[in-house]
């Protein structure tokens, strides 16, 4: 099973006031977060962190908090990514049980396949952003600090408008 999430900002002391989060303290953010994430994903499940998963400058910083999430994981760069190597991708983009999704710590109007009614994913906005046709902001502040299954994203995208550069089939008409 696929799981989504952007912006945790595990460590980021002030995300609790810029966000208006409702936790006391940054350690009570922190284990929430990891409780949440472990509730849901699985030991053999993969989650696609889409941007902003830590404040921190290295690696060994983000492992106290990796280490202690299950399944497997994807990190994309966002905004405040420091630990990820410079080689590390802002763009996954991967066909799920048929279905195109590319994910990006940002916002697009236009996306790879759009025109074909692919899914678009995204962070930063932290709930002030809707986004256009079948793209929306999987960030924890949208969904109670927990990740999204893919299955969670799909009834979404269902009550979602197709996107604004749709092709739609002649049919001979």
């Amino acid at each position: 099973m696929y799981f989504f999430t952007a912006d945790e900002h595990y460590n980021h002391n002030k995300i609790i006031e810029y966000c208006n989060r409702p936790f006391k303290t940054i350690k009570e953010m922190n284990e929430t977060l990891i409780a949440n994430h472990n509730s849901i994903v699985g030991r053999n499940d993969t989650t696609i962190h889409i941007g902003d998963f830590c404040w921190c400058n290295n690696r060994l910083d983000a492992d106290q908090f990796i280490l202690r999430l299950n399944g497997n994981h994807v990190f994309l760069k966002g905004s405040h990514d420091h630990w990820l190597p410079d080689s590390a991708k802002y763009i996954w983009r991967k066909e799920i049980y048929g279905k195109f999704i590319m994910v990006c710590h940002y916002a697009m109007t236009i996306w790879e396949r759009s025109h074909y009614n692919s899914w678009h994913l995204f962070g930063h906005s932290h709930g002030r952003h809707q986004g256009v046709g079948k793209c929306f902001d999987i960030g924890v502040n949208c969904f109670n600090f927990y990740p999204v299954s893919f299955n969670e994203v799909a009834e979404i995208m269902r009550t979602k408008s197709d996107n604004i550069n749709l092709i739609k089939e002649n049919n001979g008409n």
